[in-house]
């Protein structure tokens, strides 16, 4: 599975990865670790985020 970093984040390791499909996220320095999210979770975050 695929993981992606926000775009704001430029080359540094301080970020977090969301999982391409929504289920996951993870620290960009610890990509051993991941915490796993509902889908809502993730798309209550972003929205929240997002105003």
């Amino acid at each position: 599975m695929e993981w992606r970093k926000s775009s704001r984040s430029g080359s540094t390791s301080n970020c977090v990865e969301l999982r391409q499909d929504l289920t996951a996220v993870r620290d960009s320095k610890r990509p051993g670790v991941t915490l796993p999210v509902t889908r809502t979770a993730i798309r209550e975050l972003i929205t929240k985020l997002g105003r």
